[in-house]
């Protein structure tokens, strides 16, 4: 080619010059919310729901390609704050508009990004779906991507209950359940009971700093989270805080006993949307995130709690999910049961503990939701996902059994796949710290597989129904959407250090942060060393 033509060499100036500045400079967190509002706005205007659709799925797509880049400009060498944003928001409070994300926060950004465009792709075919429906899943990502890039308390609560109005919408006004309204009502009157302990936790917080500093109140206020982590905390007060962050963060986990609504809500809304509220832990995230290290001392010293909350929620759920003849809220159950394991991974309070704990998050969460996908599918073919309407389903749908079965024994830990690295870190965390937690989580384990190969055998490989029909195997659309999870699921399987790696350094400051306390040492300390495998 004539070199008086050749672009290459102006693409890769470009490219090796604007990488520092996007990097460095450029607003990326701000872009990647911004992006789904303007796309909601974009998709409001559309003539048909046939171009809204497209539009959705385009804007999908773009955010998540923005949170790759962000990924790729990632340091995980570096344990701090990075892609920092910080403006002044309501000066007279010192309420800023404040972002940034670490190795801890960093992969919930593409994880929200690729749910929401399998939540489109899935929803693609259901005619009830008008342009509001679209409208309002861009908003809730861009409410969620917000929750994981706020770095001051208030943006953080705005953000938070921001989720709410597009979920409530989504669940009243497209369940397909007879009581989708009072389900969509329970969630919401859940979600905003917990928000009170979590805004008091942060006015104490707030204050705490100004008494620090003997001043009038108003005038040294902080709720950014970087100051918040060097300001003393006394210990009464870190009680306090805790449990109330504890209790706020606990609703929408959800953690036995706020657990009541997800069930409800499993079999009464859209598939998409209960898909998203299974593998959105903001819960998990808020506790990991706030609660524990702005109250370092107190999350020492009650760890035990933590652990007991999550065994009791870890076999509460399975048990319960043994029970269920409706595969929609057995897998509402089981993903009950896996919030459980989380928290006792969080609960050792070791580098095994708390990276199988965030490696669950990633995967697990990815796997239960296609898993939800799946159910949905079958909502729309048969009318139900109720045992007795199931029978016989590889035979009439051998794709869709195939692809169910692989993500089913993913979901249950078999290697090869991505939730594999993650129990066994956690089970290993947790039999370092506390044995017993650490043989509850191997009989969660047990209890789980029998609850899923029972269900799955009788579904698909039992006696088919008698007045079956022929129905449509996996759509083209469908197929590509599960194509899609599934390569991501036998990669995190296969190399999961390509995400260890990401969030070592930080897990290993957010550990030695907990650990530095007075009370920790001699052999307690040793219990919990930051120290050892950091991969598998």
């Amino acid at each position: 080619m004539n070199s008086q033509y050749d672009v290459w060499p102006l693409i890769r100036f470009t490219y090796n010059h604007l990488k520092p500045m996007s990097v460095a400079h450029f607003p990326l967190l701000s872009l990647i919310i911004l992006v789904p509002l303007l796309g909601a706005v974009l998709v409001a205007c559309c003539a048909n729901i046939s171009l809204a659709k497209t539009v959705a799925l385009s804007t999908a797509g773009l955010v998540l390609l923005a949170s790759l880049w962000l990924v790729h400009g990632f340091n995980p060498s570096d344990g701090g704050l990075q892609f920092v944003e910080q403006h002044a928001w309501i000066p007279s409070l010192h309420i800023e508009y404040l972002l940034g994300v670490d190795g801890i926060s960093l992969l919930f950004l593409p994880l929200t990004a690729l749910l929401t465009l399998l939540a489109i792709a899935a929803s693609w075919n259901s005619p009830a779906h008008s342009r509001l429906y679209f409208v309002l899943l861009l908003v809730l990502e861009a409410a969620t991507l917000g929750v994981f890039s706020a770095l001051d308390l208030v943006l953080f609560f705005v953000f938070w209950q921001l989720t709410l109005p597009p979920l409530f919408f989504l669940i009243g006004l497209w369940g397909v359940g007879p009581l989708r309204r009072t389900a969509a009502s329970k969630y919401l009157l859940v979600s905003l009971c917990g928000g009170l302990p979590l805004l008091l936790a942060f006015i104490i917080l707030a204050v705490n700093h100004a008494s620090q500093l003997n001043s009038t109140l108003l005038t040294d206020l902080s709720f950014s989270f970087t100051v918040l982590l060097e300001t003393q905390l006394p210990d009464n007060l870190q009680t306090i805080v805790f449990v109330l962050l504890l209790i706020g963060f606990a609703a929408k986990a959800p953690l036995v006993p706020f657990h009541t609504w997800l069930p409800q809500v499993a079999m009464d809304s859209p598939a998409p949307i209960t898909a998203l509220l299974i593998s959105l832990k903001l819960g998990l995230y808020g506790l990991l995130r706030f609660a524990m290290a702005l109250t370092p001392a107190a999350a020492v010293e009650y760890d035990w709690v933590l652990g007991i909350i999550g065994a009791i929620t870890l076999i509460y759920g399975a048990l319960l999910s043994l029970q269920q003849s409706n595969l929609r809220r057995l897998l509402a159950f089981a993903s009950i049961s896996h919030v459980g394991l989380v928290l006792i991974g969080i609960a050792a309070l070791n580098m095994q503990g708390i990276q199988g704990a965030l490696l669950h998050l990633l995967n697990f969460t990815l796997v239960a939701g296609v898993l939800m996908l799946m159910a949905g599918f079958l909502q729309q073919r048969l009318g139900s996902t109720d045992l007795p309407q199931l029978g016989g389903l590889a035979d009439t749908l051998p794709k869709l059994t195939g692809f169910y079965f692989l993500f089913m024994l993913a979901s249950l830990g078999m290697p090869g796949g991505s939730v594999f690295p993650a129990d066994l870190l956690l089970v290993l965390g947790a039999l370092q710290a506390h044995p017993s937690l650490g043989i509850t989580a191997l009989a969660g384990a047990v209890l789980s597989a029998a609850c899923l190969l029972g269900f799955s055998r009788r579904a698909f490989l039992g006696t088919a129904v008698e007045t079956r029909f022929y129905h449509q195997d996996l759509r083209p659309r469908e197929l590509g959407v599960l194509a899609a999870a599934l390569l991501l699921v036998l990669w995190g399987g296969l190399f999961p250090n390509s995400l260890l790696g990401i969030n070592q350094t930080a897990a290993e400051a957010w550990l030695t942060r907990l650990l530095d306390q007075p009370g920790m040492e001699g052999d307690e300390l040793a219990d919990h060393t930051p120290g050892g495998v950091a991969g598998v």
